[in-house]
């Protein structure tokens, strides 16, 4: 019998995205954090010159591939010691995420346990695999029948990093329950304020973290914000040589292979860190011209430390705040989106235009 899941959530915001088009100046979409810019030119042009693909690509990923992975954990996110043996290409990250639970013949007794202020498909697939999903951020509250647990930082929806000393804490937590720990780091390229605004945003895979022992650690990252992929679907996993094998296994069986270009194009967007800083000040300055107009309109900005997206309220049940944003043509997305801890926060996106971005802060500036 299949499990019955919740019914989209996004299909709630229909009346509101119709009020929101309804706008004399059109609606702004703030909502959803697909990029608008355009795939760099290096990508590209890789991708054009591996339109041979002839043959099955593997699920394992090239050489290039996965050589690219592991100098890119080095020179990027500061994990030294991997080999090709510790890294896995995926289908994007969210097939992972929903996925993974099952993955690992996880069911039911068993629990895991996500951020409170947490994308959804950590609940999904935990209850896909009919697990119990566990939301909290203190690892004292873990219960004993945890066997997986999902960190995110930089955290969809709000923003938040933890440090090292955060992420130790937490992998000595799983290791006391059995439990299996993996970062989602998707956003990590992308920090803004306070020792962000410098310093690297950690790994869970960072030697200082994990006493240079990965059993039992995995992280997911993907190149769709990054580095404009989103329709490339190109993502990864790193971490425990033993979970990646066994992963490996299962992926094989299922037919679970990244296409042949799309590894290409991976390996020329890994090996190329300019565009990647350039796309960085692009969002930069968007989040510089979107953050004061709201704070202009009476939002207050929570937390929203690092990646693509500004965590606001207004101190009023979000659904309210949806309604007066959509008024003004802007279209976001509900803190209740994002578990039930947060019912009075919306998140706004910076994966709109330039152009959308200064008329969505002068519409707030006008209220």
């Amino acid at each position: 019998m299949l499990v019955e899941l919740p019914d989209y959530p996004w299909d709630a915001m229909t009346p509101y995205v119709a009020k929101a088009k309804a706008h004399p100046g059109g609606a702004l979409d703030l909502s959803i954090g697909s990029p608008v810019d355009p795939t760099p030119q290096v990508v590209r042009d890789a991708l054009a010159q591996a339109t041979d693909s002839h043959a099955y690509p593997t699920t394992v990923g090239t050489p290039a591939l996965r050589e690219a992975i592991v100098a890119w954990y080095a020179r990027r996110r500061g994990v030294t010691g991997l080999s090709v043996d510790n890294v896995l290409p995926t289908i994007g990250s969210k097939e992972f995420v929903a996925w993974l639970p099952f993955m690992l013949r996880l069911g039911p007794g068993d629990v895991v346990v996500h951020p409170t202020a947490a994308y959804p498909t950590y609940d999904i697939g935990a209850r896909m695999a009919e697990t119990t999903p566990f939301a909290s951020d203190d690892p004292a509250e873990w219960p004993d029948e945890t066997k997986l647990v999902w960190l995110n930082s930089p955290g969809n929806p709000d923003g938040q990093v933890l440090d090292s000393a955060q992420l130790t804490a937490r992998v000595e937590r799983a290791r006391e329950l059995g439990a299996y720990i993996v970062g989602d780091e998707c956003y990590a390229e992308l920090g803004w304020t306070g020792r962000w605004s410098e310093e690297r945003i950690p790994s869970l895979l960072d030697p200082h973290v994990t006493g240079g022992d990965l059993s039992g650690i995995l992280t997911a990252y993907s190149l769709s914000k990054q580095s404009n992929l989103a329709g490339y679907r190109a993502a990864f996993v790193a971490g425990d040589a033993e979970l990646i094998a066994q992963l490996l296994n299962i992926r094989k069986h299922a037919g679970m292979m990244l296409p042949g270009p799309v590894q290409a194009a991976m390996v020329a967007a890994l090996n190329d860190d300019a565009h990647v800083a350039a796309q960085k000040e692009l969002y930069r300055a968007r989040r510089n011209v979107l953050l004061p107009a709201l704070n202009s309109a009476g939002y207050r900005i929570d937390h929203s430390d690092a990646g693509l997206y500004l965590w606001v309220t207004e101190g009023v049940d979000a659904w309210a705040s949806i309604d007066k944003l959509a008024s003004l043509g802007i279209i976001a997305g509900p803190g209740v989106f994002y578990g039930d801890f947060y019912p009075q926060h919306v998140r706004l996106s910076l994966t709109a235009s330039d152009a959308h971005i200064a008329e969505a802060a002068r519409r707030l500036h006008s209220v």
